[in-house]
């Protein structure tokens, strides 16, 4: 689902345990890590696409998570030409996201990052707040420091 300006409907994931460290995970057979993260079906609200992409990318249901809070607004980021694409004979230019900050309630080893059958990851590590800044491709860290700046406090509340 692309809007007007060209931007993919989409919500990120950031997930902790109860240390306040961040679920990372690492794309599938590349050296790339990022918080879980997808597109829109068509009628969802930002919620239930969060929990559709987080059982599809880490296995997790909504026993499994609290949601700690969620951004105000859209945060959006660009796509290096080489990445963008056509869909629906629309230019996708890049993505807007809604990111939600969720703790894990249950155990660690419910994560399983072989629900679908395409997985998007092929590991996954717990990493300090600021380990993301320093892995994630560099065309999605203003967003992802956005998100992080937004949703941070709120571990302490």
């Amino acid at each position: 689902m692309i809007d007007r300006e060209g931007y993919r409907k989409n919500v990120g994931i950031i997930l902790c345990n109860s240390h306040d460290e961040l679920l990372l995970c690492k794309r599938f057979k590349e050296d790339s890590w990022q918080f879980p993260q997808g597109g829109f079906m068509r009628n969802e609200n930002p919620e239930s696409a969060m929990y559709r992409e987080l059982y599809e990318e880490i296995g997790l249901g909504r026993k499994d998570v609290s949601i700690l809070g969620k951004t105000k607004n859209w945060l959006k980021y660009d796509l290096p030409k080489k990445y963008q694409r056509k869909t629906n004979n629309k230019l996708c230019l890049g993505q807007k996201q809604i990111w939600f900050l969720l703790r894990l309630t249950t155990n660690e080893s419910s994560i399983n990052l072989e629900k679908s059958k395409k997985p998007e990851f092929d590991d996954w590590e717990w990493a300090s707040t600021t380990k993301p800044l320093e892995m994630v491709i560099d065309f999605k860290k203003n967003v992802y420091s956005l998100a992080l700046i937004e949703l941070l406090p709120m571990l302490k509340n």
